[in-house]
């Protein structure tokens, strides 16, 4: 742990956080730069191409941790998963349909979440993942994780998920685990 101080959260809709894209941005980009990701700065752009549109939605929900300078250290973002998802479909091995059935409500699509390296191991994550999805009506929390990523695998499992499938989320993509977290 190489930074201290106070660090904030705050949860914003899908204006507040297109606002702050470039925040957003950043964490993102210096996150998932690393292994095992080894995003480029097209991956960067795609994903915020993606990230753009989300936002405009007003189902988009998302947490934003900065310094109490304002420097962001952290983010995270989703929005339910709608009845037509192909998320489903991407799995190496079926599920059972009750859990394949979406209605745009059930289920809420955590897309992404990354803490910049110096503000590890300071529960920043842990903080954002409750912040995004408290209030949530939905049942549960979906989301991928790359395989190799053992302290994002590690950290879901200890806040509750637990491992319903593998699947590759895109054409190309590195094989990620498929967690679901049950709200209720």
């Amino acid at each position: 742990m190489t930074q201290q101080g106070t660090i904030t959260i705050e949860r914003i809709d899908g204006s507040a956080a297109a606002q702050a894209e470039d925040a957003f941005r950043l964490v993102y980009a210096e996150a998932f730069a690393e292994a095992p990701y080894y995003e480029t700065a097209d991956d960067v752009a795609g994903t915020f191409r993606r990230f753009r549109s989300r936002t405009r939605e007003g189902t988009f929900r998302a947490a934003l941790a900065r310094t109490e300078e304002g420097e962001p250290v952290g983010m995270a973002y989703g929005y339910p998963v709608g009845a037509d998802t192909g998320w489903w479909d991407q799995l190496t091995e079926a599920v059972p349909d009750d859990m394949r059935r979406e209605d745009g409500r059930r289920t809420f699509g955590l897309m992404e979440l990354a803490v910049r390296g110096p503000w590890r191991g300071q529960g920043i994550a842990r903080r954002l993942h409750e912040r995004l999805i408290d209030g949530l009506e939905a049942e549960r929390v979906l989301l991928n994780v790359h395989q190799a990523s053992k302290a994002a695998s590690a950290a879901y499992r200890a806040w509750g998920y637990r491992k319903v499938g593998e699947g590759h989320p895109w054409e190309g993509a590195d094989l990620r685990d498929v967690m679901v977290l049950d709200l209720r």
